[in-house]
């Protein structure tokens, strides 16, 4: 029986798929996510922890004979026993089936329209949106499957319970308020009925369901920490200093960012090579600020529709003085056959 050591942060839904597996299958399993033991940030970042888990990633699995794995799903696998990997060849790819539909179908869109209400990631108006309507289709395919089915492979829980609940955890806790579950009642129930299994109850609390779908406001408690969790702009000297005490906000900037630069042993190679890099003086710096507001056409272009609203906002307030728009043709255009890659290439350009 396996036993070990599994090192995340708290409340992770990915670390609970493992969790769940070893209640199940009676492992015997630690968990490592608070100091002294694991420091999220701090601990995956050491040399020892990275000779085991390259990527630093958590949860991270370490048993007792030393063996380690990395990526939550093979966890959760190894941890687990016959009866939820699936005891017949054709139940274990029909469980394999549903844990790599919870990677590629349910935690993307899941992601886009969750992160947001928990002040983890910009809100964008459109992605939301997509994100919106790419969970009706998930709750849908599962809804017809879960039509005449209690689990979603035979008659038992499985890793594609365990997988598939707990990706859709937060949906269910933070944004699918009756209204929008009420089409989906299998898929409700079945949830229901994973959550309250005395496994998943023992690693996941009582959970409740979402009665009102949480939204990102620019006042709410979500877009405070959103914003707690940007890197933080200097303040701006206040109006009542002249003369030479106008000048020391400058200085105290620079000191600042000297202050704030990582310790070398945390820098990746990446990092270390733009920090050894000369600083340069702006060739720009003594030009006019332009009158034309960027961040005001990015948040047009990123929240609202591109061609009805960003374009027309972009003409409209386009200062030719301070900016100049350049045409270009590139000479091998079945490369550009993808959006990504013919954006990679102008960014390279820009750079070069």
């Amino acid at each position: 029986m396996a036993a070990g050591t599994l090192y995340t942060y708290p409340e992770n839904w990915r670390a609970f798929k493992a969790q769940i597996a070893a209640q199940y299958s009676g492992a015997a399993l630690k968990v490592a996510s608070s100091a002294p033991a694991f420091t999220f940030g701090q601990t995956n970042r050491t040399p020892a922890f990275l000779n085991n888990f390259p990527q630093g990633k958590v949860p991270a699995y370490q048993g007792d004979d030393g063996f380690c794995l990395f990526e939550s799903n093979a966890i959760a696998h190894y941890l687990g026993n016959d009866v939820l990997r699936g005891a017949t060849p054709q139940t274990s790819a029909q469980v394999l089936q549903w844990v790599s539909f919870a990677d590629s179908e349910v935690v993307p869109p899941a992601s886009t329209w969750v992160f947001p209400t928990l002040g983890i990631m910009q809100f964008n108006k459109q992605a939301t949106e997509q994100a919106k309507e790419d969970v009706k289709k998930v709750l849908g395919v599962l809804n017809q499957h879960l039509n005449t089915r209690t689990f979603l492979v035979g008659e038992r829980v499985t890793l594609a319970d365990i997988t598939v609940a707990c990706s859709m955890l937060w949906l269910y806790k933070q944004v699918l308020e009756p209204s929008f579950r009420q089409p989906y009642p299998n898929v409700t129930r079945w949830f229901v009925t994973c959550v309250n299994q005395p496994q998943f109850k023992t690693v996941l609390g009582e959970v409740k369901l979402c009665e009102k779908m949480a939204q990102f406001d620019g006042a709410s408690p979500s877009a405070k920490r959103f914003a707690e969790m940007q890197p933080k702009k200097d303040a701006p000297p206040k109006k009542e200093k002249a003369g030479k005490e106008a000048a020391k906000p400058q200085e105290k900037k620079e000191k600042k960012k000297e202050e704030k630069k990582p310790e070398p042993e945390e820098m990746d190679d990446c990092d270390a090579a733009l920090a050894a890099e000369p600083k340069t003086k702006d060739p720009f710096a003594e030009l006019p600020k332009s009158a034309f507001v960027m961040d005001e056409f990015k948040r047009k272009y990123s929240n609202e529709d591109t061609l009805t609203v960003a374009i027309p906002h972009f003409w409209e307030n386009f200062d030719p003085e301070g900016y100049s728009i350049w045409y270009a043709e590139y000479k091998y255009s079945e490369e550009l056959a993808e959006v990504f890659k013919s954006c990679n290439l102008i960014s390279g350009c820009l750079l070069s």
